[in-house]
């Protein structure tokens, strides 16, 4: 069954998200390794997807951390360095998807504050026909609420969606609701499966 429309991932799909080698860069592998152990920046970046807000968030953690005060507080101050850069090839794909008039939207776990200074730093996350954002909606994926709010508010019948995730837990759980999906690892395969729906040609596809 060919899609009606595309739902996108944001982080490791469109832009490249990789804390770790954002801090391996900064303080060396070693500090870095510390720091993650000892301080919960997952958990604070989870808070912040689910709709807490973004800067306060991760001063407040800092405030607590003193050792690690200045180390924490990038993650707010160079946030915009720590997602990048662009996958250049993904946000092709969604711009040919939309010259073929195919609606595509965004389903991401991203926190309110943070997602808008994407917005601000990425045109092509200004190009959605809908966007379902984490932060906003107070649910974070795998949960399965947040693909319902998609399912009641798209329009468009669950079999009918073409989902791609870099995560498989989350991919898991739209294909139980009975969404079309793909395991994203690269463009190039992501570009492959648009062609074998029929959503693009090859030559659309940069194959």
């Amino acid at each position: 069954m060919t899609p009606e429309a595309v739902v996108l991932d944001i982080g490791n799909v469109l832009i490249e998200w990789n804390p770790e080698r954002f801090y391996d860069a900064r303080i060396g592998p070693a500090r870095r390794e510390a720091l993650f152990a000892e301080v919960d920046l997952a958990g604070m970046n989870l808070a912040i997807d689910a709709g807490a807000r973004f800067r306060e968030t991760i001063y407040a953690l800092a405030g607590q951390h003193p050792a690690w005060a200045a180390e924490i507080r990038l993650w707010h101050d160079n946030w915009i360095d720590m997602a990048s850069p662009p996958i250049a090839a993904s946000v092709a794909l969604l711009r040919a998807l939309r010259a073929r008039g195919v609606p595509v939207f965004a389903l991401s776990n991203f926190g309110i504050h943070s997602f808008a200074v994407a917005q601000s730093e990425y045109d092509f996350l200004n190009e959605f026909d809908q966007l379902y954002v984490s932060g906003q909606l107070g649910v974070i994926k795998p949960d399965p609420r947040i693909y319902e709010i998609v399912e009641a508010r798209c329009g468009v019948a669950p079999g009918r969606l073409l989902f791609t995730d870099d995560r498989a837990e989350n991919i898991a759980v739209a294909q139980t609701r009975g969404w079309q999906v793909h395991h994203f690892t690269g463009p190039r395969g992501w570009a492959q499966a648009l062609v074998g729906t029929g959503l693009l040609t090859k030559g659309e596809a940069g194959l």
